[in-house]
């Protein structure tokens, strides 16, 4: 098993870098960017820097390459967020510098489209962190989910052990940007009733990797997935995003790591709740329970026929949904089956 390293975490008062390494979406929606950038200072007491590209609305591949290399080159730059996510940073990764990350490894948050990312982290030996982009869950109307905030301070500024806490509200139907009158209305949640444990009674320790379903898939495709050995007892996380795939696809991307031998290899499986709406698809709470069901059962499917030994836990605040918990890939989690608790080493 490869040994990971674990950068050195920011204080407040640090200066962090913040980066579209994605879509340029702080040019398109300046004040949500930006009342992310506040909270940053007034609730982390973090400085933001700002890079070329980070307000370009379509900065070319290596333009956005430049700047994550100049960020992690950077010494006085004590860790890295994305604005937000997109679909087409896999086309940043070959520019990058991995030679100049490597010198000075720091703390990367990030998710949706910065699964690339995560998982180039990943492959270099750096923990990296799912979760706390600038415009989505630090720019949530009305202020920050509690939970999103003490896991995001937590991933942030301490390096210990941190139990995970289930959410008793969830929401998947996030503000429209384009209404500045929402800026301070929080969105639409809704009671839950927390996690589902299914498998095995036990407890599994061991460096988690994954992130959003939908660009893993892409990686695999891609051919930037490690071999199948190298996750050896690790712990594999998935969730999926606003594009909303049907089961088919989540069972036939888990179906094909099946194949590659690579889902079997897992000693647990940590599945996000599905995100079940978009603006664009607006179904009824019967047709997003539905939906929710049907993906969750085709995550069974799968884990029942590739990891039946599996520790398998559906329903985790992660990713795409609000409030979203942080998760150190590549670094320690442990999955206790037993007393029904989870815990990850920022």
């Amino acid at each position: 098993m490869a040994d990971m390293t674990y950068p050195p975490k920011p204080r407040p008062g640090d200066r962090i870098a913040i980066l579209s390494p994605s879509a340029g979406l702080p040019a398109v929606f300046p004040d949500v960017y930006d009342l992310g950038l506040s909270r940053l200072r007034d609730e982390f007491g973090l400085v933001p820097v700002e890079f070329p590209t980070t307000r370009a609305a379509a900065a070319a591949p290596h333009e956005r390459a430049r700047d994550i290399t100049a960020a992690f080159a950077d010494p006085s730059i004590a860790a890295v967020m994305a604005s937000i996510g997109g679909d087409d940073q896999i086309t940043v990764l070959r520019h990058l510098d991995d030679d100049v990350i490597r010198a000075d490894p720091k703390p990367f948050f990030g998710f949706s489209d910065n699964t690339n990312l995560l998982n180039h982290l990943f492959g270099l030996g750096i923990v990296a962190y799912h979760g706390g982009a600038v415009m989505t869950s630090l720019a949530r109307g009305g202020g920050m989910h509690p939970l999103s905030a003490s896991s995001l301070r937590a991933a942030l500024f301490t390096s210990g052990w941190h139990e995970l806490t289930a959410s008793a509200d969830h929401g998947d139907e996030p503000n429209d940007w384009a209404d500045a009158s929402l800026r301070g209305v929080p969105p639409r949640m809704w009671p839950v009733d927390g996690w589902t444990w299914e498998g095995p009674q036990r407890v599994v320790e061991g460096p988690l990797w994954g992130g959003c379903l939908e660009i893993l898939s892409w990686l695999s495709q891609a051919g930037f997935v490690a071999p199948p050995e190298r996750f050896d007892g690790h712990v594999l996380v998935v969730e999926t995003s606003e594009e909303m795939p049907s089961a088919d696809e989540v069972f036939r991307t888990l179906r094909n790591m099946g194949e590659r031998d690579m889902l079997g290899r897992f000693a647990a499986v940590l599945v996000g709740r599905p995100m079940a709406w978009n603006f664009e698809r607006r179904p009824t709470a019967e047709q997003k329970a539905a939906y929710r069901a049907e993906q969750l059962d085709a995550v069974r499917q799968a884990v029942a026929a590739y990891a039946p030994d599996a520790v398998l836990v559906l329903d985790l605040d992660i990713g795409h949904t609000d409030p979203q918990l942080i998760l150190p890939i590549g670094g320690d989690v442990r999955v206790d089956a037993v007393e029904r608790r989870i815990s990850v080493r920022y």
